[in-house]
């Protein structure tokens, strides 16, 4: 029964309902009107009396049922609070069991072996958060594109975390971007929310890293999906799992949510001859004075044409724009 979330039975949601129905029935009448005996409706009544859903007066007694927008809502109020003593009380044990593990070595691995375990533990990286959430996105997937639960979930998140300066980057690979709906319902809507979104053709790893205080290596061992995840907590194999998001972030290629075709930032389209050329040039060592000179351009629209080239390789210096572009195949 619906009422019973409030700790209603099913025999005292049906005679709360026959009350608000006819109001003013003894407990003949309602033995008749439920084709009950009267001894069981009795303690039915008591306890609805006591829970100050039902009044009775007179003799016989007839009882009135409460108004249901205030008695009920009063109950639901109670339950959002008991609710959010649970919460608090969950919180204040998560933090303990933190703890434990901060303080013992051999738990600085812990095995997920559940989807619905591993669901809440990614869950809980996205929503504690304060500074920073790394992401390896790639594929297998155990919930569809879009779905309830799924990472876009994280669209929410990610506009909550953009008030309070928490960044979420996310790599995704080729695969991921070619995978059925995902790039339209799941990628796009969140880099156009304020995600940093980059691409590498592949990616080592699944891979959510929360802060420099723990990280999510979910793993699909059967064709059913997810099923084991390691969960790492502070430690030289967080420092090293930060470093390989680093190190792919850095060759990683923006993906610009706004183009006709965002995938051709994965890699996926060559440039064209006269990037080559520039390219060529720029890994020759020739200064932009001489590309210009070699071009005909002058030296203010070779310099342009060189950073938005290092700009779509997602490079910081012309020495990693050779080795980004060697990486690519433009080389």
């Amino acid at each position: 029964m619906e009422l019973a979330v409030l700790g209603l039975s099913t025999d005292e949601e049906r005679v709360y309902e026959a009350l608000v129905a006819q109001p003013g029935s003894t407990l003949d009448a309602l033995s008749d009107h439920l084709a009950t005996p009267a001894g069981p409706l009795e303690p039915v009544l008591a306890a609805l009396v006591a829970k100050h859903l039902v009044t009775g007066s007179g003799t016989p007694a007839r009882y009135l049922a409460a108004p249901p927008d205030i008695a009920i809502n009063q109950l639901v109020q109670l339950r959002e609070r008991e609710l959010s003593a649970a919460r608090a009380k969950v919180h204040s044990l998560a933090e303990i069991h933190r703890s434990a593990h901060r303080a013992s070595p051999e738990l600085v691995i812990e095995q997920l072996t559940d989807r619905e375990t591993i669901a809440t533990a990614v869950a809980h990286l996205e929503s504690e958060a304060r500074r920073q959430v790394r992401v390896f996105d790639t594929p297998p997937y155990y919930e569809k594109p879009g779905g309830e639960g799924a990472a876009r979930n994280t669209q929410a998140q990610i506009a909550r975390h953009q008030n309070d300066g928490v960044a979420h980057r996310v790599i995704y690979s080729l695969d991921a971007l070619t995978w059925p709906h995902k790039l339209e319902t799941d990628i796009l809507p969140a880099a156009r929310g304020g995600e940093q979104a980059r691409t590498r053709r592949s990616l080592p790893i699944k891979l959510i890293i929360r802060d420099d205080q723990d990280a999510l290596i979910p793993f699909d061992l059967s064709r059913s999906g997810l099923q084991v995840a390691y969960l790492v907590r502070r430690s030289p194999l967080l420092t090293a799992l930060e470093a390989l998001f680093e190190g792919e972030w850095a060759q990683a290629v923006p993906l610009d949510p706004t183009a006709a075709n965002p995938t051709d930032y994965a890699g996926t389209t060559g440039p064209d001859d006269e990037t080559r050329a520039l390219l060529a040039m720029m890994m020759a060592g020739l200064t932009d004075t001489a590309i210009a000179r070699v071009n005909g351009w002058s030296t203010r629209t070779t310099y342009r044409r060189l950073q938005r080239l290092m700009t779509d390789l997602g490079a910081s210096s012309r020495f990693q724009a050779g080795c980004l572009a060697e990486r690519r195949g433009w080389l």
